[in-house]
């Protein structure tokens, strides 16, 4: 293999390639990155046994071959590199790097060949940033727990011209849904099979950690097509694709639907931020679970905290207040995360009877089709 590739080019796709994979292997066989020469360029492979990616690097292909060597080191020589172009020369049993003036030689790595990973079949595409804005803070509502692992996946599901992410940790529930462009629909199709619209239908449950990574890198990405199959869920780009095992089991697809039929004895209108801060400063003061209480009363909103040991915190916001008034405690760390999933908007609070979820969802026509739900906390027993 001998290639002459632009270095920024390049080393943004190595940049890209760790970013996405995991930062450390015990695997000897997950350490390796493929490099392969041919017609249309540089292609990068490699996987860390959860995810395998490809990327594409614009380079002159003067001897088409392929090569092995450790996706890190070669990641950190790239990134070192202060030169327009590289070129990269197989060397009996190295890789050589050659900038004017310098030349550095990596091993290559043999046993350490990633698998090769088809991409399962596209069933639609969507725009980067509606995915980013929809992925992120879905997949934060997932858990991270391993005991139950279908709740640590975004169940992603699409009929006609929407494309919708559920997830859940049982304490709260994050659901947003996108515009989608289904493929056409093909014979046999998996994932779900044909729509009735002549479409492709989607239902898989994907990895929350995978699917965070890809989003937040694809926020810029024009058009990212969604591949599945009854096995595997893909996301691939110009320039590039990312592939993971879907999760096993039942998701209970009918009951997070039912949770979402909200019934709201109160409901209150308040700045996301505002409120969001005002919780963080009231939890230091919340005990070891940091317990903070929501009171909605006249025109504000009044956020209270108090331990016996480390004192208690009240604080009132400016906030449009309707229905009876109502009082409910949350953790605070589970506040905090459904309204930094509302950045810059007004957010539209909703209480419900008893031990209900209260719901989160924005009102501002330009946020995201974003709704979040939080399990209160149980009213300690009066001794």
């Amino acid at each position: 293999m001998d290639v002459t590739a632009p270095v920024a080019r390049l080393a943004a796709a190595a940049a890209l390639m760790s970013r996405l994979l995991t930062a450390r292997t015990l695997q000897p066989a997950h350490a390796g990155a493929l490099l392969r020469a041919d017609g249309t360029g540089l292609h990068l492979l490699a996987a860390d046994g959860e995810v395998t990616v490809h990327l594409h690097a614009p380079a002159t292909v003067h001897t088409p071959g392929e090569v092995v060597v450790p996706r890190r080191a070669f990641a950190d020589t790239l990134t070192a590199l202060d030169a327009a172009d590289a070129r990269l020369t197989v060397q009996g049993g190295r890789l050589a790097i050659r900038v004017p003036g310098a030349r550095f030689a990596l091993p290559s790595l043999p046993d350490a060949t990633p698998p090769a990973a088809e991409l399962p079949p596209a069933l639609g595409s969507v725009t980067g940033d509606a995915l980013r804005a929809a992925a992120v803070p879905v997949a934060g509502a997932a858990s991270r727990e391993h005991a139950l692992p279908m709740f640590t996946g975004v169940r992603l599901r699409a009929h006609a011209t929407a494309l919708t992410f559920f997830a859940t940790d049982r304490f709260r529930l994050a659901t947003a849904s996108i515009p989608w462009q289904a493929a056409p629909a093909a014979a046999g199709q998996p994932a779900g099979g044909p729509s009735t619209d002549g479409g492709s239908r989607v239902e898989a449950l994907v990895p929350a950690a995978v699917l965070t990574r890809a989003a937040q890198h694809l926020g810029r990405v024009a058009t990212v097509h969604v591949h599945a199959d009854e096995d595997l869920f893909a996301l691939s780009w110009d320039g590039g694709s990312i592939t993971t095992a879907t999760i096993g089991g039942g998701y209970p697809d009918a009951q997070l639907s039912r949770l979402l039929d909200v019934t709201a004895v109160c409901t209150v209108e308040v700045d996301a931020d505002t409120l969001a801060q005002a919780v963080d400063r009231a939890a230091a003061y919340g005990g070891p679970h940091g317990r903070v209480t929501l009171q909605p009363i006249e025109g504000a909103l009044l956020i209270r905290a108090d331990d016996p040991l480390t004192g208690e915190s009240e604080q009132t916001i400016k906030a449009t207040v309707d229905g009876s008034p109502t009082t409910r405690s949350f953790q605070a760390r589970l506040l905090t995360d459904a309204l930094r999933a509302f950045p810059h908007h007004p957010v539209q609070l909703q209480f419900q009877e008893a031990m209900r979820a209260t719901a989160f969802t924005a009102t501002a026509p330009s946020a995201p089709d974003l709704h979040y739900l939080v399990v209160p906390l149980r009213t300690p027993a009066t001794p």
